[in-house]
């Protein structure tokens, strides 16, 4: 494994960059369009364009900006607001979400808007579950004839439980879509209150089929909404099929691995991460995961199976055909976060059909997406025991022999506390000596669990991005510990608040129907460092021909994260967003809460470029070709839950026209 230098001397950098300025005018490319959100449905995020290469990055410039004018400002749950989306394009146009359902049609040319569409949520609410959308589905109607309104459609869920459907081409509802261009996804899923069921990853479709998950807010407890997923006719919005990834049939398999009919009871194992589709094997591959009452699991004994899993449904009808659970009785809110991988992968001088999955742990799975059979084995090992009364913790975890973690699973003991003074540094030893670490799968407990990696993971939504040619699957991650501690209360007080128990004196988040409530603190000093030394973001190049990790260097600087006598170090920082691999070599990443967009050298992991935004860019970016010159687009918003100041712009770049 190749780790870079922590400090980069980034002005030497720009003047070695500068000087790799091309002289000439880079080759004109073919247009090429970007029309699903990983780029395919399969999810790579690889293109074959090439025209921006190692060579002549360095020369790349801002070739526009637009901004949304939505930063979460007047809303209940600005503090959560993010912009993740990664827009499409289509058809000479470009088309992106933001959190609060507003849909923009911009010229891919100049960012110039076209039209836009406010799906006008109400802004009461204090959204439980996250403030975003990833960005939207595109569908052609192969019956209709050319120009029909409606022929070609903008399809995307909001974050208070709508399904809705756009003219492409106009941007106003397709009226035969459900009431007037809209469906309403909480009428048969026990809604509890409004904004705690939405929908923030972009659908997917399958041949006339829309098929969504749905984002069900955490740690509420056991009465919660439940996580279907279902399929949708296209042109009118009525239900195909649903799934429950919860098992209500006594005859299902799973349903004994949730002891004492505790099935019967439960809700949430939504999948809210994006999916992916196998077109020509008729399936859908759904990342699910884990149970209303995620930290504490006494409710459910066994390993609940479906849940915290990679579940392959038939795409045309529902039907389960394979399933593997990557955490057993979770009770860490280790769902499975990112959209699974489907790729080629290269075995004995054949190519065999795989699914790649990363997890919160930091751990990399790969499957054989016809069967389920790992392709890289996987073993069950011993994880710690020992939780509170009532808890039923699954002795084992399952951990594929290779690739390693790409986060410490080690446990943080108190000569590991770390801190930019002997004062900050003292007060993490502190913490870490009152706190429990038993390495990765420690249980919450009552003194306080240090969970590593946190509740973030390890990795996230963003998933991984997989160059077909060399095998290489690029993903990135955090290792950023967090506390987390488990509150008794009264029985006949359960789910109530109780006041100054949290780890840092705040309040408990409820848990309703268990008899603890949560409290949850990042492992940071009163400077707001983390108390583990970095990197504590990294990006991974895996050569999954051996699945062996092929070199991991940090991602990002602490640019705005430190106080100000510490200088922006390159350590490495909490990451949000995913890759785009280029056929030139390069890959493309914000996700840092840094405010960069950069370029990395697929080879070494080196840093080859990088270029200011006027926010930091917690999405994932995208790549066109329009009149012989190829564009860098990426979302830059911010992150309200990451602290970092949220925006509203979107930019890209491209090579000088000469």
């Amino acid at each position: 494994m190749h780790r870079s230098p922590l400090l980069l001397p980034a002005l030497l950098v720009l003047l070695a960059l500068h000087g790799c300025a091309p002289s000439s005018p880079p080759p004109p490319v073919a247009d090429t369009e970007w029309t699903v959100w990983g780029h395919d449905a399969g999810g790579s995020r690889y293109s074959t364009l090439q025209q921006i290469t190692p060579a002549n990055v360095g020369a790349l410039e801002k070739a526009w900006e637009f901004r949304t004018g939505e930063n979460g400002d007047g809303y209940a749950s600005a503090d959560e607001h993010t912009f993740e989306a990664t827009p499409l394009m289509i058809g000479r146009k470009l088309y992106v979400s933001t959190a609060y359902g507003r849909i923009f049609a911009l010229d891919p040319v100049t960012g110039r808007e076209l039209w836009r569409f406010d799906a006008v949520l109400p802004k009461d609410p204090s959204f439980g579950g996250a403030v975003a959308s990833r960005g939207v589905t595109y569908w052609h109607d192969s019956t209709a004839a050319t120009g029909t309104p409606c022929a070609e459609r903008i399809v995307f869920g909001t974050i208070d439980g709508r399904l809705m459907s756009l003219d492409a081409a106009a941007g106003t509802p397709c009226e035969g879509f459900g009431e007037h261009g809209s469906v309403n996804l909480t009428t048969d899923v026990g809604l509890t209150e409004v904004g705690n069921y939405g929908v923030t990853s972009p659908p997917v479709v399958y041949k006339d089929v829309i098929i969504l998950g749905s984002s069900v807010a955490d740690f509420r407890g056991i009465p919660v909404e439940l996580g279907v997923v279902r399929a949708v006719d296209a042109r009118t919005g009525q239900t195909v099929w649903k799934w429950d990834p919860i098992p209500r049939d006594p005859a299902d398999p799973a349903w004994k691995s949730w002891e004492n009919e505790s099935a019967a009871h439960s809700r949430a194992g939504n999948a809210w991460a994006p999916l992916s589709v196998d077109t020509e094997r008729d399936l859908v591959f759904v990342p699910t995961s884990a149970s209303g009452s995620s930290l504490f699991g006494g409710d459910r004994p066994g390993d609940n199976r479906y849940l915290s899993s990679v579940v392959a449904l038939r795409a045309s009808t529902g039907q389960l055909v394979w399933s593997q659970q990557l955490t057993h009785h979770d009770v860490w809110d280790f769902d499975t976060p990112a959209q699974p991988t489907l790729i080629d992968l290269e075995r004995n001088g054949t190519r065999v059909p795989a699914l790649v999955q990363v997890t919160k742990a930091g751990l990399t799975f790969v499957f054989n997406r016809e069967t389920g059979e790992p392709l890289i084995p996987v073993e069950e090992r011993p994880v710690p025991q020992g939780g509170v009364e009532g808890e039923s913790l699954s002795p084992t975890q399952p951990f594929p022999v290779r690739p390693a973690s790409l986060v410490s699973h080690r446990p943080v003991r108190p000569d590991d506390a770390w801190g930019f003074t002997f004062w900050d540094r003292g007060r993490c030893r502190e913490l870490i000596e009152h706190s429990r670490s038993d390495g990765v799968y420690t249980p919450p407990s009552h003194e306080g669990t240090i969970m590593r990696p946190g509740l973030g993971g390890g990795m996230n939504w963003g998933s991984g991005s997989f160059d077909p040619a060399k095998q290489l699957f690029v993903v990135n991650s955090m290792d950023l510990p967090m506390l987390i501690r488990l509150v008794a209360t009264k029985p006949e007080s359960a789910g109530a608040h109780p006041k100054g128990h949290g780890l840092d004196g705040s309040s408990v988040i409820p848990q309703k129907g268990t008899p603890y409530g949560l409290s949850i603190q990042f492992l940071v000093s009163p400077l707001g460092v983390p108390c583990t030394a970095p990197p504590w973001g990294t990006l991974a190049g895996i050569d999954l021909r051996t699945g062996e990790v092929r070199w991991q260097v940090p991602l990002g600087t602490t640019k705005g994260l430190t106080p100000w006598f510490v200088p922006g170090m390159r350590y490495g920082v909490p990451n949000i967003g995913g890759s785009l691999i280029t056929a030139s070599g390069l890959i493309f990443i914000g996700a840092a809460t840094d405010p960069y967009l950069r370029a990395f050298d697929e080879q070494d992991g080196r840093e080859v470029w990088r270029a200011s935004l006027p926010f930091s860019a917690q999405a994932t970016p995208m790549t066109y070709a329009l009149d012989g010159r190829q564009y860098i687009v990426i979302a830059a918003g911010g992150h309200g839950s990451l602290r970092v100041r949220r925006g509203d712009a979107l930019v890209a770049f491209a090579l000088p026209r000469r």
